[in-house]
């Protein structure tokens, strides 16, 4: 890929500033924007969630998320007792339509390998640490399969509508390596209603 770049932006046909923010806007704000407002709606709307739980593809298709690389979803519920992660073992199996490009990380073989072997240990190197109490779940994701990690809704967020909760949701929350924010946390865009 970067050499395909290289080609472009040497013969003038791509401006790397340009490229560089069609990158960022898939890797942060289109694609995650879009799993974030499936993560509100779930936390704000217990019929939506019962749908989500049921068949995940129909429940994200009906917020207008499909297409490539998420044809064939399942969502997974974080709580005060379970954790889950997803890895994709073989490749990098990603839930596009949801969450944009996948980081870079993400696609690396010593995530994909320790992340099963050692998920508490790459949980905490993201700043992540559970309580050994908590059961940690690891998703494999597969051609036939993706999951979204749906993190568990912080406190203090009763009475918010779906634009400021998905506001609190992140990329890493909806793979498992991070969760929600906090209302009020530095960077949480928007205050409650």
């Amino acid at each position: 890929m970067r050499a395909l770049e290289t080609i472009l932006v040497a013969k003038g046909l791509v401006d790397p500033a340009a490229l560089d923010a069609i990158i960022d806007t898939y890797e942060t704000k289109i694609g995650p924007r879009n799993g974030a407002r499936v993560v509100a709606k779930a936390w704000a709307d217990p019929a939506y969630t019962a749908r989500l739980k049921a068949d995940a593809t129909a429940a994200i298709a009906e917020l207008g998320f499909t297409g490539r690389q998420g044809e064939h979803m399942v969502a997974v519920f974080n709580d005060a007792g379970t954790h889950h992660l997803v890895v994709c073992t073989l490749c990098s199996c990603y839930p596009w339509a949801v969450l944009g490009l996948p980081p870079v990380w993400y696609k690396s073989a010593p995530y994909r390998s320790r992340a099963v072997l050692d998920p508490r240990g790459v949980l905490a190197e993201f700043g992540l640490v559970l309580d050994p109490a908590v059961q940690l779940r690891v998703w494999d994701s597969t051609a036939e399969m993706r999951y979204l990690v749906i993190p568990a809704r912080p406190s203090g967020t009763d009475g918010w509508g779906e634009e400021a909760l998905a506001d609190l949701v992140t990329r890493d929350a909806m793979i498992g390596t991070g969760v929600a924010l906090m209302p009020g946390s530095r960077n949480a865009g928007a205050a409650a209603p």
